[in-house]
């Protein structure tokens, strides 16, 4: 399973995409099937990955946003496959807990009164002990430090956590022991001088391709595939190759850097000031910008100029090529291991970008298409015609496809469903009818008076997105306005499509909601 961070499914060439050049992603959904309707729980990176490993929405599993680690003691659909026998490995980026060494935005608000600090949270169970910190930048400075193996289902772990050429983790060892000096290389103040971008939180890196984290996730898989193919084939393996790119900042390395010219990317169609009837969260990062005091090195959504979307457009097409490549390595040593005959390879990612969609750059809580969608391709083995496939899916469903695939049964609280009957199209066999997407930030910004609390419904011709503590919200008739410009919340003409998707929200709400633990008996 290949999995890439913030890629947007239009950035492929088997999507549809006339620039990007990716030949061997585009192999995979040639040979497969190719999700065109394929959505995330939530659109932002902690939240949706752990939803990924636990087939469980964000409010259930916890991880509501960036800043909480998974749990521990949550299922993940790879304790199952090592419990049936499957060797697990994972390479690359993890994130299912911190990264950085940040405070919390959020702080907890007792109410005023005695304060019990070993009682102030819902669950008497901590979050903050060492055991949570296992990704965390300042544990890697210490060469003694390592993950606690079996790490969330995976038995065997290669970390390349963080973005752009300031990864590390297991990378950072092997980074060092290549060029004891390839510290120099990196980070903005070690950047190669380029007046010709002026995108934000975009800089050309002096670390050489052969080592940046693209080529150490293609390298270290190779090696997986290879030690497999020299011993015991007797068990079955799961390889989890997760990119740290594409993803701010834009550092691809070496010729990817220029290998597309942004002056002849086109700009997004939406790239304007946004029209009166706009959300007010979207006029507002406009306004922020107009007035001279956006933070660009933040990692919250932004407003951007045509020309800076332009230029983080052709950035991003150079790190998608460059993981284009990698694939390709990866899937060749798959083909010398022997094993390419009887494994599935999938591909996709943990959500997308804006990307000058709106005129914004990054993610957050505007829950727009390019955000949302992404993509997704499951090819079996063997040489089967690849056939798109329009139905309603998404990360919920990842985790019980694999574990029905392999042969395994669910356990209870697990969510989504099998997306094998679409695979292999079985007759009568369709989608979900609605996906329901979730958001909780640690931010105030956009003109909320509090964190950002956002619920959106999709369906094959609507997307609504209900907030928190705000009147408005947004309608999009996707069939009629596909690029999300006529909000049409406030419309009265739409007041009876409102009320009947706000009851599709409440019963989708309700369909989502848990059902663990079992109960133990009657009362």
């Amino acid at each position: 399973m290949f999995v890439c961070d913030q890629l947007r499914a239009d950035h492929l060439g088997c999507y549809g995409n006339p620039i990007v050049r990716t030949p061997h992603i585009d192999g995979i959904g040639a040979r497969g099937t190719r999700f065109d309707n394929f959505f995330v729980a939530s659109p932002i990176c902690m939240p949706n990955r752990a939803t990924l490993m636990t087939g469980r929405m964000p409010s259930l599993h916890g991880v509501r946003h960036n800043g909480i680690p998974l749990r521990l003691d949550a299922t993940v659909f790879t304790e199952l496959l090592g419990a049936a026998g499957y060797r697990t490995a994972l390479i690359g980026k993890c994130h299912l807990q911190n990264m950085l060494d940040k405070p919390a935005m959020v702080q907890a608000d007792g109410g005023g009164g005695l304060q019990i600090a070993e009682l102030s949270d819902a669950r008497h169970d901590r979050i903050d002990g060492p055991e949570y910190e296992q990704e965390s930048r300042r544990r890697w400075k210490d060469p003694a430090h390592d993950l606690g193996l079996p790490y969330y289902g995976f038995e065997h772990v290669e970390l390349c956590d963080g973005h752009a050429d300031e990864t590390f983790g297991h990378y950072s060892r092997w980074l060092a022991a290549r060029d004891p000096d390839a510290h120099k290389l990196c980070g903005p103040d070690n950047a190669i001088p380029d007046d010709r971008f002026v995108a934000p939180q975009a800089w050309r890196t002096r670390l050489p391709e052969e080592l940046y984290s693209t080529s150490y996730v293609a390298e270290r898989s190779e090696a997986f595939l290879a030690d497999r193919a020299k011993g015991s084939r007797e068990s079955p393996f799961f390889l989890q190759c997760s990119f740290p790119d594409p993803h701010h900042p834009f550092t691809p390395p070496g010729r990817f850097w220029e290998m597309y010219d942004p002056r002849e990317i086109p700009a997004p169609e939406t790239s304007g000031d946004p029209p009166e009837n706009a959300p007010p969260h979207l006029r507002w990062l406009h306004a922020e910008r107009a007035a001279g005091q956006t933070n660009l090195n933040t990692p919250r959504v932004i407003a951007v100029r045509e020309r800076e979307a332009r230029e983080a457009i052709a950035l991003t097409y150079g790190m998608i090529s460059m993981i284009d490549g990698a694939v390709g390595r990866i899937l060749r040593a798959l083909q010398d291991s022997g094993e390419a005959g009887n494994t599935v390879v999938i591909f996709m990612s943990d959500h997308g970008d804006l990307m000058g969609d709106h005129g914004l750059l990054f993610k957050h809580p505007l829950h727009y298409r390019g955000l949302i969608r992404v993509p997704f391709l499951w090819a079996e083995p063997g040489d089967r015609p690849g056939r798109p496939c329009p139905a309603l899916a998404g990360t919920l469903d990842v985790a019980r496809s694999i574990l029905n695939r392999a042969g395994i049964a669910a356990y209870n609280g697990l969510q989504g469903a099998s997306l094998l009957p679409l695979v292999f199209e079985d007759a009568g066999a369709s989608g979900h009818d609605s996906i329901l997407i979730e958001e909780d930030g640690q931010r105030i910004f956009g003109g909320f008076e509090k964190p950002v609390r956002c619920r959106s419904l999709v369906t094959e011709r609507w997307r609504m997105t209900v907030y928190d503590g705000v009147e408005w919200g947004e309608i999009y008739d996707l069939q009629n306005d596909p690029k999300e410009v006529n909000n049409l919340w406030p419309d009265p003409d739409f007041r009876r499509d409102k009320a009947e998707l706000m009851e599709r929200l409440a019963r989708k709400m309700i369909a989502c909601a848990d059902k663990s633990p079992l109960p133990t008996g009657l009362a």
